[in-house]
Order: structure tokens, then C-alpha cells, then sequence
């Protein structure tokens, strides 16, 4: 089974940060990526820059995303104005977020549940008659941070609806990194009748150090698509205790280990996860970056210390 990487780190990973970087930089970082083999990127939001200052100039970086050929780029879009700006600034692909939970989208978003919901179907559906890919993501699908334990049931029912809207993937969002890996079998077992395990993904933070385990119980339920972000960098500024998206070195290399295809060195990712350093000056590395930094200077000769 081929296994799809959704590399979410120019995104996801930078919204969170004390250091705000130039779009220049941002492509950078992309660019390096794409280098090392990433072939799916989550590569902004079109967003407020009062809100999430960090992604300000998103629409400058759209038109200047190298390989668009070979690579899927996606942008991430809070509202009508946003697909609006997304689709003028050449993404074909969009992403929504639907917390399903009433006070994580009234934190979050200051609106309520079912409006939320209502302005993630009205962005599906045109998307679906503009020919834009949407993909719709469940967030809080675990555990919320404001209301706790959430049922799988409630999760199942909005990824019906965004799956009845035409969202081309539905993404399983673990946004605290609470979830263990029964829970996971537990919501994609109610979840898979109606929306089939092709048109899935997850999207774990490994704040609780379970996000690989996590990966290999939605394995088992035939998931073969996983967001990650290169060093761990990041998590949702809007959610307390959210830091600690799974980190893509360990999620490539745990793939790579079972022999999963998915067009990916691993070790082509220790110099990204140094850059990464260098423009956010946070240190980063996940579980696995000690060895694969080790075994990157064996094969190419070098010399020095890991961190």
C-alpha cells in the first residue's frame, strides 16, 4: 500500500511561533522540503494577519511554490473570504476545519458549531462546482480541551455531512495529541461506514508521546494518509496543551521500517530539520533525530556532534 506524507510544517508548524518569518524564508523551508522528496504540502492559511500574524503574505507565497507539477500543495482557509483569496492566489486545493466540538469553535473562531459547520459545507460545495479540491478537517475529533472526551458518534455525523457536501478527504484531527491508539480504532471503526478509509486521513500531535502508535492503529483500519511536520515543529495556538504535531523524520521512518512505499529517504530530512532550526532558533527533532543525524554523517562522511 502506498502511504501519502502531508508534510504540514510551513503551516501548521509556523502559525504557533514567536518568530514571524519572511514569505522569502517560508519558501525556503518549502523548497527544502520539496528537495528532500515531500511531495504533499500544507503551504499556508489564508488567514488574518491581526489573528495569525505568522501566516501573513501566504498569498505572495502561492504563486511561487516550486514543482506545482510533481507537487500537491494545499491551503488552509477559515472562511468564504479566505477560499476566495486562496483560489485568486492559485490553490487548487483547500483545506477547511470543523472543530466538532461548540466551544472549541467559539474559542476559536467566535462562532457556533453549526455555524461553523454550515460555512465548511458552503465552501465544499463551491469548491466542488468550481473544480477546487476541499478537504474537510474534523478538529478536536479525540478529545476537546474545553469540553473533554469526545464521542465517536458526533465525529462520525460532520464527517457525513462534509463527505455528503463533496469533500475530496475528510482528515481525523487528534488537535491536543490526547488520543491513545484504542480511541483510535474506537472513532475510526464508526466512522469508516460512512465515509470509506480511502477518503481519510489523521492528523495526530504527539504531546503525549502516542502519535506513532497512534499512526499504526489507523494503519490497521487502512488509513494511508498522515499530516505531519518536519522536526515536530508547531501545534494549534488556539488550543491549550496542543503543542507537538508528530514530527516527519519519525513518521517516515516508522513507514520506511514496515515497508510502506511512500518516495521518502529519511535521512534526506536531518539537514531540513536543521534549517528549520536556523530560521525559527527553536530546537527541534523527533524521537528518531538523534539516529537518523547519526546515520546521515556516517554515509556522508561527516564529522561533529549530534545535538
Amino acid at each position: 500500500m502506498k502511504i501519502r506524507v502531508n508534510e504540514v510544517g510551513p503551516r501548521d508548524g509556523l502559525q504557533g511561533q514567536g518568530k514571524t518569518l519572511s514569505t522569502e524564508a517560508r519558501l525556503e523551508l518549502i523548497r527544502a522540503l520539496v528537495n528532500a522528496g515531500i511531495r504533499h504540502v500544507e503551504a499556508g492559511s489564508f488567514v488574518s494577519p491581526k489573528a495569525v500574524p505568522q501566516m501573513a503574505g501566504t498569498a505572495d507565497i502561492f504563486p511561487h511554490l516550486p514543482n506545482t507539477e510533481t507537487v500537491r500543495y494545499a491551503g488552509l482557509v477559515p472562511n468564504m473570504k479566505g477560499y476566495e483569496l486562496a483560489v485568486a492566489a492559485g490553490a487548487r486545493v483547500v483545506n477547511v476545519v470543523l472543530s466538532v466540538t461548540e466551544t472549541m469553535n467559539q474559542k476559536n473562531i467566535s462562532m457556533s458549531l453549526d455555524q461553523t459547520a454550515q460555512v465548511c459545507t458552503e465552501i465544499v460545495e463551491r469548491g466542488r462546482s468550481e473544480g477546487i479540491e476541499v478537504q474537510a478537517y474534523l478538529a478536536v475529533a479525540y478529545e476537546c480541551p474545553f469540553e473533554g472526551m469526545v464521542s465517536p458518534e458526533v465525529v462520525a455525523r460532520f464527517g457525513r455531512q462534509m463527505q455528503e457536501a463533496g469533500a475530496s478527504k475528510i482528515i481525523v484531527a487528534d488537535t491536543i495529541g490526547a488520543a491513545n491508539p484504542e480511541q483510535v480504532r474506537r472513532v475510526l471503526d464508526v466512522l469508516i461506514p460512512s465515509v470509506p478509509s480511502e477518503k481519510l486521513s489523521c492528523h495526530f500531535h504527539d504531546t503525549r508521546g502516542m502519535a506513532l502508535a497512534n499512526i499504526t492503529a489507523a494503519l490497521d483500519r487502512g488509513i494511508s494518509e498522515f499530516d505531519s511536520s518536519i522536526g515536530g515543529l508547531g501545534g494549534c495556538p488556539f488550543s491549550p496543551g496542543a503543542t507537538g504535531n508528530v514530527a516527519t523524520e519519525d513518521v517516515v521512518l516508522l513507514l520506511h521500517s514496515m515497508g510502506y512505499d511512500i518516495g521518502i529517504d529519511p535521512l534526506n530530512l536531518v539537514p531540513v530539520v536543521k534549517f528549520a532550526e536556523e530560521l525559527t532558533g527553536v530546537s527541534l527533532g523527533g524521537k528518531s533525530y538523534r539516529w537518523l543525524d547519526q546515520q546521515y554523517r556516517k554515509q556522508r562522511g561527516k564529522s561533529g556532534h549530534g545535538r
